[in-house]
């Protein structure tokens, strides 16, 4: 073989050789084909930066490692997506969607003036510090307010139901407690 070996050379010496290899670890035909013209086009394209024929062989099989490593990466990712997730994700929607329904109950229940501040702050999305300066409060007192007002929404959510959170810290379940729930 010449020093600078080309495509076509390469391919008609090693085209059989390598899809023996495809097929030892991927059992889809259809993708050890793709995997085969992936490798095609890679080592066409990386060419240039071989610097010597003798390095051929080895060259070519860490090509098609990378590829077929790619391969079950893509297919590992494309399984999580299609159920794991899209389960996690309804999952989550609906236990959104049920608990939202206490929301408006809970905040109307709070005293002191938490209903509005709630509602104004957390639900409309007001700045703080712009209510603040509406209502004439310092910041600082404010940011109390908000503070024992969302405390106290909590305890209301707590006093209804027994809550689980994931690793992250994310709620992942939400049951009713054995007293009930007369909030909501």
């Amino acid at each position: 073989m010449s020093a600078t070996p080309t495509v076509e050379t390469i391919w008609s010496q090693y085209r059989q050789q390598l899809q023996a290899f495809l097929r030892s670890r991927v059992s889809d035909e259809h993708q050890v084909e793709d995997l085969l013209q992936d490798i095609l086009l890679k080592s066409y394209q990386k060419l240039p930066e071989l610097s010597s024929g003798a390095k051929l062989k080895p060259w070519l099989y860490q090509i098609a490692n990378h590829s077929i490593v790619d391969y079950y990466r893509r297919k590992g990712r494309d399984v999580l997506d299609d159920s794991e997730t899209l389960w996690y994700q309804d999952n989550q929607q609906s236990l959104m969607d049920s608990l939202s329904e206490c929301i408006s109950p809970f905040v109307q229940s709070l005293p002191d003036g938490g209903a509005e501040l709630l509602t104004q702050i957390d639900l409309q999305g007001t700045p703080q510090k712009r209510y603040a300066e509406e209502h004439q409060l310092p910041y600082s007192t404010l940011k109390s307010r908000v503070h024992k007002s969302r405390q106290q929404l909590r305890a209301l959510f707590d006093a209804c139901c027994d809550f689980e959170l994931d690793a992250g810290g994310r709620l992942s379940d939400c049951t009713t407690n054995s007293k009930g729930c007369k909030n909501c």
